[in-house]
Protein backbone atom coordinates (compact mmCIF):
# COMPACT_ATOMS: atom_id res chain seq x y z
CA UNK A 1 0.00 0.00 0.00
CA UNK A 2 2.76 2.45 0.93
CA UNK A 3 4.53 1.86 -2.38
CA UNK A 4 1.26 2.36 -4.27
CA UNK A 5 0.59 5.65 -2.54
CA UNK A 6 4.06 7.13 -2.88
CA UNK A 7 4.83 6.44 -6.55
CA UNK A 8 6.88 9.16 -8.19
CA UNK A 9 5.08 11.67 -10.41
CA UNK A 10 5.96 11.76 -14.13
CA UNK A 11 8.13 14.53 -15.61
CA UNK A 12 6.34 17.77 -16.54
CA UNK A 13 4.45 17.74 -19.85
CA UNK A 14 4.67 20.39 -22.53
CA UNK A 15 3.09 23.77 -21.85
CA UNK A 16 -0.64 23.59 -22.63
CA UNK A 17 -2.07 26.28 -24.91
CA UNK A 18 -4.89 28.29 -23.37
CA UNK A 19 -7.10 30.84 -25.07
CA UNK A 20 -8.49 33.35 -22.59
CA UNK A 21 -11.53 35.00 -24.13
CA UNK A 22 -12.69 38.21 -22.46
CA UNK A 23 -16.16 39.60 -23.12
CA UNK A 24 -17.34 43.14 -22.47
CA UNK A 25 -18.47 43.17 -18.86
CA UNK A 26 -17.28 45.01 -15.77
CA UNK A 27 -15.87 41.73 -14.43
CA UNK A 28 -13.28 41.82 -17.22
CA UNK A 29 -10.77 43.23 -14.76
CA UNK A 30 -10.94 39.97 -12.79
CA UNK A 31 -9.80 38.05 -15.87
CA UNK A 32 -6.39 39.66 -15.35
CA UNK A 33 -5.96 37.49 -12.23
CA UNK A 34 -7.01 34.38 -14.19
CA UNK A 35 -4.37 35.23 -16.80
CA UNK A 36 -1.72 35.72 -14.14
CA UNK A 37 -2.42 32.34 -12.57
CA UNK A 38 -2.14 30.52 -15.88
CA UNK A 39 1.06 32.24 -16.99
CA UNK A 40 2.73 31.81 -13.59
CA UNK A 41 1.95 28.09 -13.67
CA UNK A 42 3.70 27.74 -17.02
CA UNK A 43 0.81 27.81 -19.50
CA UNK A 44 0.98 29.57 -22.86
CA UNK A 45 -1.95 32.00 -22.97
CA UNK A 46 -3.39 33.87 -25.94
CA UNK A 47 -5.81 36.58 -24.82
CA UNK A 48 -8.69 37.22 -27.22
CA UNK A 49 -10.87 40.10 -25.99
CA UNK A 50 -13.95 41.44 -27.70
CA UNK A 51 -13.86 45.10 -28.77
CA UNK A 52 -16.18 45.89 -25.87
CA UNK A 53 -13.84 44.20 -23.39
CA UNK A 54 -11.09 46.67 -24.30
CA UNK A 55 -13.28 49.44 -22.89
CA UNK A 56 -12.73 47.89 -19.46
CA UNK A 57 -9.14 46.58 -19.70
CA UNK A 58 -6.79 47.85 -22.40
CA UNK A 59 -4.81 45.91 -24.98
CA UNK A 60 -1.49 46.88 -23.40
CA UNK A 61 -2.38 45.14 -20.13
CA UNK A 62 -3.28 41.89 -21.85
CA UNK A 63 -0.21 41.94 -24.09
CA UNK A 64 2.18 42.72 -21.24
CA UNK A 65 0.85 39.99 -18.97
CA UNK A 66 0.46 37.29 -21.62
CA UNK A 67 3.62 38.07 -23.54
CA UNK A 68 1.74 37.63 -26.81
CA UNK A 69 -0.23 39.58 -29.40
CA UNK A 70 -3.74 40.78 -28.62
CA UNK A 71 -6.25 41.23 -31.41
CA UNK A 72 -10.02 41.47 -31.53
CA UNK A 73 -11.09 41.38 -35.18
CA UNK A 74 -11.02 38.72 -37.86
CA UNK A 75 -9.23 41.21 -40.17
CA UNK A 76 -6.26 41.67 -37.83
CA UNK A 77 -3.12 39.76 -38.86
CA UNK A 78 -5.02 38.20 -41.76
CA UNK A 79 -1.91 36.32 -42.92
CA UNK A 80 -2.05 33.99 -39.91
CA UNK A 81 -5.79 33.25 -40.36
CA UNK A 82 -6.15 33.74 -36.63
CA UNK A 83 -9.90 33.17 -36.45
CA UNK A 84 -9.29 29.55 -37.50
CA UNK A 85 -5.79 28.81 -36.21
CA UNK A 86 -6.22 29.97 -32.62
CA UNK A 87 -9.17 27.70 -31.89
CA UNK A 88 -7.66 24.71 -33.67
CA UNK A 89 -4.39 24.88 -31.74
CA UNK A 90 -5.86 25.48 -28.29
CA UNK A 91 -5.96 22.90 -25.49
CA UNK A 92 -8.56 24.97 -23.62
CA UNK A 93 -10.73 27.98 -24.39
CA UNK A 94 -11.83 29.83 -21.26
CA UNK A 95 -14.20 32.81 -21.52
CA UNK A 96 -14.01 35.17 -18.51
CA UNK A 97 -16.39 36.87 -18.14
CA UNK A 98 -19.00 35.33 -20.41
CA UNK A 99 -21.69 37.96 -20.85
CA UNK A 100 -25.28 37.29 -21.90
CA UNK A 101 -24.48 38.83 -25.29
CA UNK A 102 -21.39 36.70 -25.86
CA UNK A 103 -23.20 33.46 -25.02
CA UNK A 104 -26.13 34.43 -27.26
CA UNK A 105 -23.73 35.03 -30.16
CA UNK A 106 -21.96 31.73 -29.45
CA UNK A 107 -25.28 29.87 -29.55
CA UNK A 108 -26.21 31.54 -32.84
CA UNK A 109 -22.85 30.57 -34.36
CA UNK A 110 -21.85 34.16 -35.01
CA UNK A 111 -18.29 34.87 -36.07
CA UNK A 112 -18.24 38.65 -36.18
CA UNK A 113 -15.14 39.06 -34.01
CA UNK A 114 -12.05 37.00 -33.25
CA UNK A 115 -13.45 35.48 -30.05
CA UNK A 116 -16.67 34.14 -31.58
CA UNK A 117 -14.69 32.90 -34.58
CA UNK A 118 -12.35 31.07 -32.20
CA UNK A 119 -15.30 29.48 -30.42
CA UNK A 120 -16.58 28.14 -33.74
CA UNK A 121 -13.28 26.49 -34.63
CA UNK A 122 -12.24 25.17 -31.22
CA UNK A 123 -12.15 21.39 -30.89
CA UNK A 124 -10.84 21.46 -27.31
CA UNK A 125 -12.86 21.89 -24.10
CA UNK A 126 -14.60 25.28 -23.84
CA UNK A 127 -15.44 26.83 -20.47
CA UNK A 128 -17.74 29.83 -19.98
CA UNK A 129 -17.63 31.72 -16.66
CA UNK A 130 -20.76 33.91 -16.77
CA UNK A 131 -21.08 37.29 -15.08
CA UNK A 132 -24.06 39.62 -15.44
CA UNK A 133 -26.91 41.15 -13.48
CA UNK A 134 -29.34 38.77 -11.85
CA UNK A 135 -32.22 39.65 -14.15
CA UNK A 136 -30.08 38.93 -17.20
CA UNK A 137 -28.90 35.57 -15.82
CA UNK A 138 -32.45 34.53 -14.94
CA UNK A 139 -34.02 35.69 -18.22
CA UNK A 140 -35.50 32.78 -20.23
CA UNK A 141 -33.35 33.68 -23.25
CA UNK A 142 -30.14 33.39 -21.23
CA UNK A 143 -31.27 30.18 -19.54
CA UNK A 144 -32.07 28.68 -22.94
CA UNK A 145 -28.69 29.74 -24.31
CA UNK A 146 -26.89 28.21 -21.33
CA UNK A 147 -28.81 24.96 -21.80
CA UNK A 148 -27.91 24.91 -25.50
CA UNK A 149 -24.21 25.48 -24.84
CA UNK A 150 -24.18 22.72 -22.24
CA UNK A 151 -26.02 20.37 -24.58
CA UNK A 152 -23.29 20.99 -27.16
CA UNK A 153 -20.64 19.93 -24.65
CA UNK A 154 -19.43 23.30 -23.35
CA UNK A 155 -18.84 23.79 -19.64
CA UNK A 156 -20.96 26.70 -18.43
CA UNK A 157 -20.43 27.49 -14.76
CA UNK A 158 -23.19 28.81 -12.58
CA UNK A 159 -22.28 32.31 -11.42
CA UNK A 160 -21.67 33.06 -7.77
CA UNK A 161 -24.15 34.83 -5.54
CA UNK A 162 -23.00 38.15 -4.12
CA UNK A 163 -22.40 41.83 -4.71
CA UNK A 164 -22.80 42.94 -8.32
CA UNK A 165 -22.22 46.32 -9.95
CA UNK A 166 -23.42 49.14 -7.73
CA UNK A 167 -25.66 48.22 -4.82
CA UNK A 168 -27.19 45.15 -6.48
CA UNK A 169 -26.65 41.69 -5.03
CA UNK A 170 -27.72 38.25 -6.17
CA UNK A 171 -26.78 35.43 -8.57
CA UNK A 172 -24.67 36.72 -11.43
CA UNK A 173 -21.35 37.51 -9.77
CA UNK A 174 -18.24 36.12 -11.44
CA UNK A 175 -16.79 33.21 -9.42
CA UNK A 176 -13.45 33.89 -7.78
CA UNK A 177 -10.63 34.09 -10.36
CA UNK A 178 -8.48 31.61 -8.43
CA UNK A 179 -11.21 29.00 -8.66
CA UNK A 180 -11.93 29.70 -12.33
CA UNK A 181 -8.25 29.12 -13.03
CA UNK A 182 -8.23 26.00 -10.87
CA UNK A 183 -11.21 24.58 -12.74
CA UNK A 184 -9.55 25.32 -16.06
CA UNK A 185 -6.40 23.55 -14.92
CA UNK A 186 -8.52 20.62 -13.76
CA UNK A 187 -9.95 20.36 -17.26
CA UNK A 188 -6.47 20.54 -18.79
CA UNK A 189 -5.19 17.89 -16.42
CA UNK A 190 -7.47 15.34 -18.07
CA UNK A 191 -5.39 15.63 -21.24
CA UNK A 192 -6.29 13.06 -23.88
CA UNK A 193 -9.10 11.71 -21.68
CA UNK A 194 -10.93 15.02 -22.08
CA UNK A 195 -13.75 16.28 -19.92
CA UNK A 196 -17.17 15.08 -21.01
CA UNK A 197 -20.47 16.25 -19.52
CA UNK A 198 -21.09 12.75 -18.17
CA UNK A 199 -22.57 14.12 -14.94
CA UNK A 200 -24.93 16.56 -16.66
CA UNK A 201 -28.35 16.60 -15.06
CA UNK A 202 -27.08 15.02 -11.84
CA UNK A 203 -26.75 16.64 -8.43
CA UNK A 204 -23.49 15.89 -6.61
CA UNK A 205 -23.18 16.65 -2.89
CA UNK A 206 -19.61 16.84 -1.56
CA UNK A 207 -18.39 17.30 1.99
CA UNK A 208 -14.91 18.75 2.47
CA UNK A 209 -12.53 19.93 5.18
CA UNK A 210 -12.29 18.97 8.82
CA UNK A 211 -14.78 19.52 11.61
CA UNK A 212 -13.94 21.25 14.89
CA UNK A 213 -15.34 20.23 18.25
CA UNK A 214 -14.90 23.08 20.74
CA UNK A 215 -13.72 22.44 24.27
CA UNK A 216 -14.15 26.11 25.16
CA UNK A 217 -14.48 29.29 23.05
CA UNK A 218 -10.76 29.12 22.18
CA UNK A 219 -9.73 25.45 21.96
CA UNK A 220 -11.09 22.64 19.86
CA UNK A 221 -10.45 19.06 18.81
CA UNK A 222 -9.77 19.00 15.09
CA UNK A 223 -7.69 17.50 12.34
CA UNK A 224 -5.34 18.60 9.57
CA UNK A 225 -7.71 18.26 6.62
CA UNK A 226 -7.45 21.30 4.32
CA UNK A 227 -10.46 20.42 2.18
CA UNK A 228 -8.36 20.36 -1.00
CA UNK A 229 -9.39 16.87 -2.09
CA UNK A 230 -13.08 17.49 -1.46
CA UNK A 231 -12.91 20.78 -3.32
CA UNK A 232 -11.11 19.04 -6.18
CA UNK A 233 -13.95 16.51 -6.40
CA UNK A 234 -16.49 19.35 -6.44
CA UNK A 235 -14.49 21.20 -9.08
CA UNK A 236 -14.24 18.11 -11.27
CA UNK A 237 -17.96 17.40 -10.89
CA UNK A 238 -18.80 20.96 -11.94
CA UNK A 239 -16.52 20.62 -14.95
CA UNK A 240 -18.38 17.43 -15.90
CA UNK A 241 -21.73 19.18 -15.92
CA UNK A 242 -23.12 18.35 -12.49
CA UNK A 243 -25.06 20.63 -10.19
CA UNK A 244 -22.74 20.73 -7.19
CA UNK A 245 -23.32 21.50 -3.52
CA UNK A 246 -20.38 21.61 -1.11
CA UNK A 247 -20.73 21.32 2.66
CA UNK A 248 -17.41 22.81 3.77
CA UNK A 249 -16.07 22.36 7.28
CA UNK A 250 -13.53 25.07 8.14
CA UNK A 251 -12.03 25.30 4.63
CA UNK A 252 -9.80 28.32 3.98
CA UNK A 253 -10.02 28.09 0.18
CA UNK A 254 -11.96 30.11 -2.40
CA UNK A 255 -15.40 28.66 -3.08
CA UNK A 256 -15.50 26.22 -5.96
CA UNK A 257 -16.50 27.94 -9.20
CA UNK A 258 -19.92 26.80 -10.31
CA UNK A 259 -20.83 25.20 -6.96
CA UNK A 260 -23.02 26.24 -4.05
CA UNK A 261 -21.09 26.23 -0.78
CA UNK A 262 -22.52 25.77 2.72
CA UNK A 263 -20.08 26.53 5.55
CA UNK A 264 -20.20 24.51 8.77
CA UNK A 265 -17.99 24.12 11.83
CA UNK A 266 -18.81 21.03 13.87
CA UNK A 267 -19.79 17.46 13.08
CA UNK A 268 -23.30 18.19 14.33
CA UNK A 269 -23.64 21.11 11.90
CA UNK A 270 -22.26 19.05 9.04
CA UNK A 271 -24.69 16.24 9.87
CA UNK A 272 -27.65 18.62 9.85
CA UNK A 273 -26.80 20.19 6.52
CA UNK A 274 -25.91 16.91 4.84
CA UNK A 275 -29.26 15.41 5.83
CA UNK A 276 -30.98 18.51 4.44
CA UNK A 277 -29.18 18.29 1.10
CA UNK A 278 -28.76 14.53 0.58
CA UNK A 279 -32.37 13.69 -0.43
CA UNK A 280 -31.95 15.76 -3.62
CA UNK A 281 -28.49 14.38 -4.47
CA UNK A 282 -27.78 11.65 -7.02
CA UNK A 283 -24.21 11.23 -5.72
CA UNK A 284 -22.95 11.95 -2.20
CA UNK A 285 -19.17 12.15 -1.73
CA UNK A 286 -18.20 12.24 1.96
CA UNK A 287 -14.66 13.57 1.64
CA UNK A 288 -14.69 15.60 4.89
CA UNK A 289 -12.72 14.42 7.90
CA UNK A 290 -15.52 14.29 10.46
CA UNK A 291 -14.58 14.05 14.14
CA UNK A 292 -15.55 10.78 15.79
CA UNK A 293 -15.67 12.38 19.25
CA UNK A 294 -16.56 15.70 20.86
CA UNK A 295 -16.12 17.10 24.37
CA UNK A 296 -18.95 15.91 26.58
CA UNK A 297 -19.12 19.20 28.49
CA UNK A 298 -17.83 22.19 26.46
CA UNK A 299 -17.15 25.21 28.62
CA UNK A 300 -18.75 28.62 28.13
CA UNK A 301 -15.51 30.42 29.12
CA UNK A 302 -11.86 29.86 28.35
CA UNK A 303 -10.35 27.25 30.63
CA UNK A 304 -7.49 28.85 32.60
CA UNK A 305 -4.43 26.70 33.00
CA UNK A 306 -3.57 28.30 36.33
CA UNK A 307 -6.84 27.55 38.10
CA UNK A 308 -9.14 25.18 36.30
CA UNK A 309 -7.29 23.06 33.78
CA UNK A 310 -8.85 19.58 33.77
CA UNK A 311 -6.79 16.45 34.33
CA UNK A 312 -8.90 14.67 31.73
CA UNK A 313 -11.37 15.70 29.03
CA UNK A 314 -14.47 13.57 28.85
CA UNK A 315 -15.53 12.76 25.29
CA UNK A 316 -18.70 11.45 23.72
CA UNK A 317 -19.26 9.95 20.29
CA UNK A 318 -20.52 12.01 17.39
CA UNK A 319 -23.27 10.51 15.26
CA UNK A 320 -21.97 8.48 12.30
CA UNK A 321 -23.20 10.53 9.36
CA UNK A 322 -22.12 8.04 6.71
CA UNK A 323 -23.96 5.18 8.42
CA UNK A 324 -27.07 7.33 8.67
CA UNK A 325 -26.89 8.11 4.95
CA UNK A 326 -26.74 4.38 4.20
CA UNK A 327 -29.93 3.82 6.17
CA UNK A 328 -31.81 6.78 4.71
CA UNK A 329 -30.58 6.97 1.12
CA UNK A 330 -33.12 6.98 -1.65
CA UNK A 331 -33.13 4.35 -4.42
CA UNK A 332 -30.46 4.90 -7.03
CA UNK A 333 -28.37 7.27 -4.92
CA UNK A 334 -24.64 6.52 -5.02
CA UNK A 335 -22.57 6.95 -1.86
CA UNK A 336 -18.81 7.49 -1.82
CA UNK A 337 -16.98 7.33 1.50
CA UNK A 338 -13.41 8.25 2.40
CA UNK A 339 -11.09 6.42 4.78
CA UNK A 340 -7.97 8.23 6.00
CA UNK A 341 -5.79 5.49 7.47
CA UNK A 342 -2.31 5.10 8.92
CA UNK A 343 -2.19 1.41 9.65
CA UNK A 344 -1.57 0.03 13.16
CA UNK A 345 -0.23 -3.05 14.98
CA UNK A 346 -3.66 -4.58 14.35
CA UNK A 347 -3.47 -4.31 10.57
CA UNK A 348 -2.40 -2.36 7.52
CA UNK A 349 -4.13 0.52 5.78
CA UNK A 350 -6.18 -1.70 3.49
CA UNK A 351 -7.07 -4.09 6.31
CA UNK A 352 -8.67 -1.24 8.24
CA UNK A 353 -10.31 0.09 5.10
CA UNK A 354 -11.89 -3.25 4.23
CA UNK A 355 -13.18 -3.54 7.77
CA UNK A 356 -14.75 -0.09 7.43
CA UNK A 357 -16.36 -1.07 4.14
CA UNK A 358 -17.80 -4.17 5.78
CA UNK A 359 -19.34 -2.01 8.52
CA UNK A 360 -20.46 0.71 6.12
CA UNK A 361 -21.14 -0.84 2.70
CA UNK A 362 -20.96 2.32 0.60
CA UNK A 363 -20.74 1.93 -3.16
CA UNK A 364 -17.17 3.23 -3.30
CA UNK A 365 -14.64 3.75 -0.51
CA UNK A 366 -11.64 5.98 -1.27
CA UNK A 367 -8.71 4.93 0.91
CA UNK A 368 -5.94 7.44 1.64
CA UNK A 369 -2.79 6.75 3.61
CA UNK A 370 -2.18 9.87 5.71
CA UNK A 371 0.71 11.26 7.72
CA UNK A 372 4.38 11.92 6.89
CA UNK A 373 3.54 14.24 4.01
CA UNK A 374 0.71 12.15 2.61
CA UNK A 375 -2.97 13.01 2.33
CA UNK A 376 -3.48 16.15 4.42
CA UNK A 377 -2.41 19.68 3.44
CA UNK A 378 -0.48 18.66 0.31
CA UNK A 379 -1.14 19.34 -3.37
CA UNK A 380 -1.11 15.73 -4.56
CA UNK A 381 -2.63 12.49 -3.41
CA UNK A 382 -2.88 8.78 -4.09
CA UNK A 383 -5.60 6.32 -3.25
CA UNK A 384 -6.98 2.84 -3.48
CA UNK A 385 -10.71 2.69 -4.19
CA UNK A 386 -12.70 -0.30 -2.93
CA UNK A 387 -16.25 -1.06 -3.92
CA UNK A 388 -19.02 -3.26 -2.59
CA UNK A 389 -18.49 -5.80 -5.38
CA UNK A 390 -14.99 -6.56 -4.15
CA UNK A 391 -13.14 -4.64 -6.85
CA UNK A 392 -10.01 -2.64 -6.06
CA UNK A 393 -8.70 0.30 -8.11
CA UNK A 394 -5.31 1.87 -7.49
CA UNK A 395 -4.89 5.58 -8.27
CA UNK A 396 -1.22 6.48 -8.51
CA UNK A 397 0.14 9.61 -6.87
CA UNK A 398 -0.87 12.68 -8.87
CA UNK A 399 -2.52 16.07 -8.37
CA UNK A 400 -5.67 16.11 -6.28
CA UNK A 401 -7.58 17.42 -9.30
CA UNK A 402 -6.57 14.36 -11.29
CA UNK A 403 -7.38 12.07 -8.37
CA UNK A 404 -10.82 13.70 -8.26
CA UNK A 405 -11.42 12.95 -11.93
CA UNK A 406 -10.32 9.33 -11.45
CA UNK A 407 -12.79 8.99 -8.58
CA UNK A 408 -15.57 10.43 -10.72
CA UNK A 409 -14.62 8.09 -13.56
CA UNK A 410 -15.35 5.27 -11.13
CA UNK A 411 -18.58 6.94 -10.02
CA UNK A 412 -19.79 7.13 -13.61
CA UNK A 413 -18.65 3.58 -14.30
CA UNK A 414 -20.24 2.22 -11.15
CA UNK A 415 -23.52 3.93 -11.98
CA UNK A 416 -23.48 2.38 -15.47
CA UNK A 417 -22.54 -1.00 -14.03
CA UNK A 418 -25.42 -0.87 -11.57
CA UNK A 419 -27.85 0.26 -14.26
CA UNK A 420 -27.10 -2.48 -16.80
CA UNK A 421 -26.03 -5.27 -14.44
CA UNK A 422 -22.75 -5.97 -16.21
CA UNK A 423 -19.49 -6.72 -14.47
CA UNK A 424 -16.39 -4.53 -14.53
CA UNK A 425 -12.87 -5.87 -14.17
CA UNK A 426 -10.49 -4.42 -11.55
CA UNK A 427 -8.70 -1.34 -12.85
CA UNK A 428 -5.35 0.31 -12.25
CA UNK A 429 -5.73 3.99 -13.11
CA UNK A 430 -2.54 5.35 -14.74
CA UNK A 431 -1.12 8.85 -14.75
CA UNK A 432 -2.14 10.75 -17.90
CA UNK A 433 -0.41 13.78 -19.34
CA UNK A 434 -1.96 16.61 -21.36
CA UNK A 435 -1.93 16.15 -25.11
Amino acid sequence: MADELTAAAPPPARRPRVVLGVAGGIAAYKAVEVLRRFTESGHRVRVVPTPSALRFVGETTWAALSGGPVTTGVWDNADEVAHVRIGREADLVLVVPATADLMARAVAGRADDLLTGTLLTATCPVVFAPAMHTEMWQHPATRANVATLRARGAIVLDPAVGRLTGADSGPGRLPEPAEIAALGMSVLARGADGVRPDLAGRHVLVTAGGTREYLDPVRFLGNASSGRQGYAVARAAAARGATVTVVAANVALPEVAGARTIAVTSAAELRERVHEEAPAADVVVMAAAVADFRPAAPQAYKIKKETSAPDTIALERNPDVLSELLVNRRPGQLLVGFAAETGSPDGGVLDHARAKLARKPVDLLVVNQVGNGLGFEVADNAAVVLDTNGRQTTIDRMSKDLVAHRILDLVVGFSTDRADGTGVEPVRVPVRTPR
